[in-house]
């Protein structure tokens, strides 16, 4: 094992994740975006929007990222309406495409999430927000929001980092983030033990700190259920 070249490719491998880290934050902020536009038609009780967003959902959770990702970063281009419009010139760049191909995917899975949390909302909860005569607006504001994203931020969290290690399928379509450039790196000099490794410590310790911040997240929403200290007796 050549330390020397574990440090040289650590630090070349490191100048990668600002990249790494936009396609991460961006993918994540308007996935969940459209999350929340998908999963409001979902439980619409609108017959043809909820029937839209189970579509939604089932091919987007159905196919495979990389296939999505090639067919918006090859496909897009095959349709005139789209090669002349104002929006190919945002949609011909590689990270454009990668950012939506890993929002769309996401949305479909942070939707499901979404309304289970919904669904784990007690019926009476929502009952006592009528009874005092809370609108629809301030009582998803106060009450179903807040409860619904306590219940669903375990298994939105797992998503969350499920979609750091996405953004590795980047480099397939010419996005030179960490595993990107760890492949160009092994493709000069052929040692793709200590490449992979260093990019494998970098992708744990981002997951590291993902996981570190959600956890702390879930214990300041959790905070009523809580006990609170008993008083020490004389």
């Amino acid at each position: 094992m050549d330390f020397t070249f574990l440090a040289s490719t650590m630090v070349t491998l490191l100048k990668a994740v600002p990249t790494t880290l936009i396609l991460f934050s961006l993918s994540i902020f308007f996935g969940g975006l459209l999350a929340l536009l998908i999963v409001t038609m979902r439980v619409s009780g609108n017959r043809y929007l909820s029937g839209f967003a189970k579509g939604y959902i089932f091919v987007f959770r159905g196919s495979p990222l990389l296939i999505q990702m090639f067919l918006v970063f090859y496909g897009l281009g095959q349709f005139g309406v789209i090669r002349y419009s104002f929006l190919w010139p945002f949609l011909r760049e590689p990270m454009v495409c990668a950012i939506l191909s890993l929002a769309l995917c996401t949305a479909g899975y942070t939707a499901e999430i979404f309304r289970g949390g919904i669904r784990a909302v007690s019926p009476k909860e929502i009952e006592a927000a009528r009874s005092i005569g809370m609108s629809g607006f301030l009582m998803v504001r106060r009450i179903l929001a807040p409860i619904a994203f306590r219940h669903a931020l375990p298994a939105y969290s797992t998503e969350i980092v499920l979609m750091m290690k996405s953004t590795a399928l980047a480099s397939l379509v010419t996005v030179w983030e960490v595993t990107g450039v760890a492949q160009r790196l092994i493709s000069q000099s052929y040692r793709t033990m200590e490449v992979f490794l260093c990019a494998a410590i970098i992708y744990l310790v981002l997951n590291f700190i993902i996981l570190q911040g959600m956890a702390l997240l879930e214990y300041s929403l959790s905070r009523h259920r809580r006990a609170a200290p008993q008083p020490l007796k004389a």
